[in-house]
């Protein structure tokens, strides 16, 4: 990969960690309670929309790395089980945060909620991984 590739990738992969742990932080332990109930703190809503706008340059530089550097690497079998781990990971959280955008009840959103958060949290560590594996190789 080229290194404007590579960093672009290594940057928005960690705008979208940063602004997902925002949004757990956020979410879960600075919410306050005021006279009319629980309300959100206004980090929530900036870092799901920081969020949303990481993922769409993140979709298409990982697509174009098809031809090259996932192709290459398939072919010659280098650094298999993590490479499609990752990509497994990032299809599934693509999957589960359109879900949560369009298709996720109000009873069913905390589930939702869980299921993009947890393989999100976990992904930063498969990405290390993933990158040790390769220049080991």
């Amino acid at each position: 990969m080229e290194n404007w590739h590579r960093r672009s990738l290594y940057v928005l992969f960690a705008g979208l960690t940063v602004s997902g742990l925002i949004w757990l932080t956020a979410h879960f332990f600075l919410r306050t309670v005021g006279e009319f109930g629980e309300s959100i703190h206004p980090a929530e809503h900036w870092s799901m929309q920081v969020h949303g706008a990481l993922i769409i340059p993140l979709v298409f530089l990982v697509g174009s790395m098809l031809f090259q550097h996932m192709r290459r690497a398939h072919l010659g079998r280098h650094n298999h089980y993590s490479g499609w781990t990752m990509l497994l990971f990032l299809c599934w959280l693509q999957i589960s945060g359109y879900g949560l955008y369009y298709f996720a009840s109000e009873q069913l959103r905390p589930v939702w909620s869980v299921l993009h958060w947890i393989p999100g949290l976990l992904l930063p560590g498969i990405l290390y991984v993933h990158i040790r594996l390769g220049r080991r190789l």
